[in-house]
Protein backbone atom coordinates (compact mmCIF):
# COMPACT_ATOMS: atom_id res chain seq x y z
CA UNK A 1 0.00 0.00 0.00
CA UNK A 2 1.30 3.42 -0.89
CA UNK A 3 0.32 6.90 0.22
CA UNK A 4 -0.60 9.55 -2.33
CA UNK A 5 2.60 11.33 -1.40
CA UNK A 6 5.10 11.10 1.41
CA UNK A 7 7.24 13.43 3.53
CA UNK A 8 10.93 13.83 2.81
CA UNK A 9 12.83 10.56 3.40
CA UNK A 10 9.63 8.94 4.69
CA UNK A 11 9.59 6.03 2.22
CA UNK A 12 13.25 5.14 2.72
CA UNK A 13 12.95 5.17 6.50
CA UNK A 14 9.73 3.16 6.37
CA UNK A 15 11.50 0.43 4.40
CA UNK A 16 14.35 0.34 6.93
CA UNK A 17 11.86 -0.01 9.78
CA UNK A 18 9.98 -2.79 7.99
CA UNK A 19 13.19 -4.72 7.40
CA UNK A 20 14.31 -4.23 11.01
CA UNK A 21 11.06 -5.25 12.71
CA UNK A 22 10.45 -8.15 10.33
CA UNK A 23 14.05 -9.32 10.66
CA UNK A 24 16.58 -8.72 13.43
CA UNK A 25 14.15 -7.30 15.98
CA UNK A 26 11.13 -9.54 15.48
CA UNK A 27 11.78 -12.00 18.32
CA UNK A 28 12.97 -9.30 20.73
CA UNK A 29 9.91 -7.16 19.98
CA UNK A 30 7.52 -10.05 20.47
CA UNK A 31 9.12 -10.76 23.86
CA UNK A 32 9.17 -7.08 24.82
CA UNK A 33 5.43 -6.74 24.19
CA UNK A 34 4.49 -9.89 26.10
CA UNK A 35 4.88 -10.99 29.72
CA UNK A 36 7.99 -13.05 28.89
CA UNK A 37 10.92 -12.39 31.22
CA UNK A 38 13.36 -9.92 29.66
CA UNK A 39 16.64 -8.26 30.66
CA UNK A 40 16.71 -5.35 33.08
CA UNK A 41 17.22 -2.83 30.28
CA UNK A 42 14.30 -4.16 28.26
CA UNK A 43 12.16 -4.31 31.39
CA UNK A 44 12.53 -0.55 31.80
CA UNK A 45 11.52 -0.09 28.16
CA UNK A 46 8.50 -2.34 28.64
CA UNK A 47 7.41 -0.41 31.73
CA UNK A 48 7.86 2.91 29.94
CA UNK A 49 5.85 1.77 26.95
CA UNK A 50 3.04 0.57 29.20
CA UNK A 51 2.90 3.96 30.90
CA UNK A 52 2.94 5.73 27.55
CA UNK A 53 0.16 3.55 26.18
CA UNK A 54 -1.95 4.30 29.25
CA UNK A 55 -1.28 8.02 28.78
CA UNK A 56 -2.37 8.08 25.13
CA UNK A 57 -5.46 5.99 25.86
CA UNK A 58 -6.41 8.37 28.68
CA UNK A 59 -6.48 11.21 26.13
CA UNK A 60 -9.10 9.41 24.06
CA UNK A 61 -12.80 9.37 25.03
CA UNK A 62 -13.75 6.56 27.37
CA UNK A 63 -16.74 5.74 25.17
CA UNK A 64 -15.52 5.06 21.63
CA UNK A 65 -18.57 3.29 20.27
CA UNK A 66 -19.18 4.00 16.57
CA UNK A 67 -15.87 5.89 16.50
CA UNK A 68 -13.13 5.17 13.96
CA UNK A 69 -9.58 5.11 15.36
CA UNK A 70 -6.34 4.66 13.43
CA UNK A 71 -3.56 3.00 15.40
CA UNK A 72 -0.66 4.02 13.15
CA UNK A 73 2.35 1.84 13.89
CA UNK A 74 0.30 -0.57 15.98
CA UNK A 75 3.04 -3.16 16.50
CA UNK A 76 1.66 -6.24 18.22
CA UNK A 77 -1.63 -4.49 18.89
CA UNK A 78 -2.04 -3.78 22.62
CA UNK A 79 -3.36 -0.24 22.14
CA UNK A 80 -5.69 -1.31 19.33
CA UNK A 81 -7.22 -3.98 21.54
CA UNK A 82 -7.70 -1.54 24.43
CA UNK A 83 -9.43 0.98 22.15
CA UNK A 84 -11.64 -1.73 20.64
CA UNK A 85 -12.70 -2.78 24.12
CA UNK A 86 -14.09 0.76 24.50
CA UNK A 87 -16.17 0.17 21.40
CA UNK A 88 -13.90 1.70 18.76
CA UNK A 89 -13.75 0.61 15.14
CA UNK A 90 -9.96 0.35 14.97
CA UNK A 91 -7.71 0.18 11.94
CA UNK A 92 -4.35 -1.17 13.15
CA UNK A 93 -1.53 -0.57 10.68
CA UNK A 94 2.15 -1.44 10.87
CA UNK A 95 4.99 -1.65 8.34
CA UNK A 96 6.06 -5.02 9.76
CA UNK A 97 3.90 -7.86 8.49
CA UNK A 98 5.33 -10.19 11.13
CA UNK A 99 4.11 -7.96 13.95
CA UNK A 100 0.67 -7.73 12.38
CA UNK A 101 0.57 -11.53 12.36
CA UNK A 102 1.31 -11.49 16.10
CA UNK A 103 -1.36 -8.82 16.66
CA UNK A 104 -3.94 -11.03 14.96
CA UNK A 105 -2.91 -14.01 17.09
CA UNK A 106 -3.13 -11.96 20.30
CA UNK A 107 -6.54 -10.42 19.58
CA UNK A 108 -8.98 -11.67 22.24
CA UNK A 109 -11.97 -13.62 20.98
CA UNK A 110 -14.27 -11.05 22.61
CA UNK A 111 -13.61 -7.31 22.45
CA UNK A 112 -17.05 -6.02 23.32
CA UNK A 113 -18.73 -3.82 20.74
CA UNK A 114 -15.47 -2.86 19.05
CA UNK A 115 -13.67 -4.34 16.11
CA UNK A 116 -10.17 -4.28 14.66
CA UNK A 117 -9.03 -4.45 11.05
CA UNK A 118 -5.33 -5.34 10.91
CA UNK A 119 -3.19 -4.23 7.96
CA UNK A 120 0.49 -4.52 7.08
CA UNK A 121 1.28 -1.40 5.09
CA UNK A 122 1.72 2.35 5.09
CA UNK A 123 -0.10 4.35 7.75
CA UNK A 124 -0.42 7.22 5.24
CA UNK A 125 -2.44 5.18 2.76
CA UNK A 126 -5.58 7.22 2.06
CA UNK A 127 -7.52 4.04 1.28
CA UNK A 128 -7.90 3.41 4.99
CA UNK A 129 -10.39 6.28 5.03
CA UNK A 130 -11.19 8.92 7.64
CA UNK A 131 -10.93 8.74 11.42
CA UNK A 132 -12.09 10.63 14.49
CA UNK A 133 -8.84 9.92 16.33
CA UNK A 134 -5.37 8.90 15.19
CA UNK A 135 -2.75 7.45 17.55
CA UNK A 136 0.95 7.22 16.72
CA UNK A 137 2.74 5.68 19.69
CA UNK A 138 6.52 5.71 19.12
CA UNK A 139 5.85 5.53 15.37
CA UNK A 140 7.62 8.81 14.59
CA UNK A 141 10.69 8.56 16.84
CA UNK A 142 12.92 7.61 13.90
CA UNK A 143 12.13 10.81 11.99
CA UNK A 144 13.42 14.41 12.21
CA UNK A 145 11.04 17.22 13.15
CA UNK A 146 10.22 18.20 9.58
CA UNK A 147 9.15 14.66 8.69
CA UNK A 148 7.13 14.29 11.89
CA UNK A 149 5.18 17.41 11.01
CA UNK A 150 4.78 16.45 7.35
CA UNK A 151 3.40 13.07 8.38
CA UNK A 152 0.94 14.63 10.84
CA UNK A 153 -0.12 17.20 8.24
CA UNK A 154 -0.85 14.38 5.82
CA UNK A 155 -2.88 12.48 8.41
CA UNK A 156 -4.72 15.62 9.56
CA UNK A 157 -6.57 15.71 6.25
CA UNK A 158 -8.35 12.48 7.24
CA UNK A 159 -8.89 13.15 10.96
CA UNK A 160 -11.82 15.01 12.52
CA UNK A 161 -11.06 15.26 16.24
CA UNK A 162 -7.58 14.53 17.60
CA UNK A 163 -4.16 13.11 16.83
CA UNK A 164 -1.99 11.87 19.70
CA UNK A 165 1.62 10.97 19.03
CA UNK A 166 5.02 10.62 20.64
CA UNK A 167 8.47 11.90 19.83
CA UNK A 168 11.93 11.40 21.31
CA UNK A 169 12.56 14.62 23.27
CA UNK A 170 15.97 16.18 22.89
CA UNK A 171 17.79 16.13 26.23
CA UNK A 172 21.49 16.32 26.95
CA UNK A 173 21.58 12.60 27.77
CA UNK A 174 19.56 11.50 24.75
CA UNK A 175 21.53 13.77 22.46
CA UNK A 176 24.78 12.27 23.70
CA UNK A 177 23.51 8.70 23.32
CA UNK A 178 22.31 9.48 19.82
CA UNK A 179 25.67 10.92 18.85
CA UNK A 180 27.68 7.97 20.10
CA UNK A 181 25.17 5.42 18.82
CA UNK A 182 24.46 3.63 22.09
CA UNK A 183 20.76 4.29 22.45
CA UNK A 184 18.60 1.16 22.92
CA UNK A 185 18.21 -0.75 20.65
CA UNK A 186 21.84 -0.80 19.51
CA UNK A 187 22.65 1.38 16.54
CA UNK A 188 24.19 -1.51 14.63
CA UNK A 189 20.82 -3.25 14.65
CA UNK A 190 18.21 -0.51 14.68
CA UNK A 191 17.34 2.56 12.64
CA UNK A 192 18.42 5.57 14.69
CA UNK A 193 16.05 7.16 17.16
CA UNK A 194 16.22 10.90 16.46
CA UNK A 195 15.88 13.30 19.41
CA UNK A 196 13.74 16.35 18.58
CA UNK A 197 13.69 19.69 20.40
CA UNK A 198 10.19 20.39 21.72
CA UNK A 199 10.43 24.13 20.92
CA UNK A 200 11.29 23.41 17.28
CA UNK A 201 8.52 20.84 17.01
CA UNK A 202 5.94 23.24 18.44
CA UNK A 203 7.01 25.92 15.99
CA UNK A 204 6.70 23.58 13.03
CA UNK A 205 3.34 22.19 14.19
CA UNK A 206 1.89 25.70 13.98
CA UNK A 207 1.98 25.26 10.19
CA UNK A 208 -0.80 22.62 10.31
CA UNK A 209 -3.87 24.75 9.69
CA UNK A 210 -6.95 24.08 11.79
CA UNK A 211 -5.15 22.24 14.58
CA UNK A 212 -3.75 23.27 17.94
CA UNK A 213 -1.48 21.63 20.51
CA UNK A 214 -3.24 20.25 23.56
CA UNK A 215 -1.75 18.13 26.33
CA UNK A 216 1.81 16.88 26.52
CA UNK A 217 3.54 14.47 28.90
CA UNK A 218 7.01 12.98 29.09
CA UNK A 219 7.52 9.37 30.20
CA UNK A 220 10.95 8.26 31.40
CA UNK A 221 11.69 4.73 32.52
CA UNK A 222 15.31 3.67 32.50
CA UNK A 223 16.31 3.33 28.84
CA UNK A 224 12.89 4.52 27.65
CA UNK A 225 12.23 8.24 27.22
CA UNK A 226 9.41 9.45 25.04
CA UNK A 227 7.10 12.47 25.05
CA UNK A 228 3.41 12.38 24.21
CA UNK A 229 1.71 15.31 22.53
CA UNK A 230 -1.90 15.92 21.53
CA UNK A 231 -3.13 17.83 18.50
CA UNK A 232 -6.79 18.88 18.60
CA UNK A 233 -8.95 19.97 15.68
CA UNK A 234 -10.06 23.58 16.14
Amino acid sequence: MMATHAPTNYDAQREKLAAYFDGTARKAWIDLTSDTKVSGIRATVRAGRERMRETLLSWLPQDLRRTRVLDAGCGTGALSVAAACRGAEVTGVDVAEGLIDVARERTPSFIGHGRIDWHAGDMLDSRFGEFAHIVLMDSLIHYPAEDIVSTLAELSQRCSRSMVFTFAPHTAALGAMHRIGKFFPRSDRSPAIIPVAEAELRQRLASISGWQIGRTKRVSSGFYTSQAMELVKI
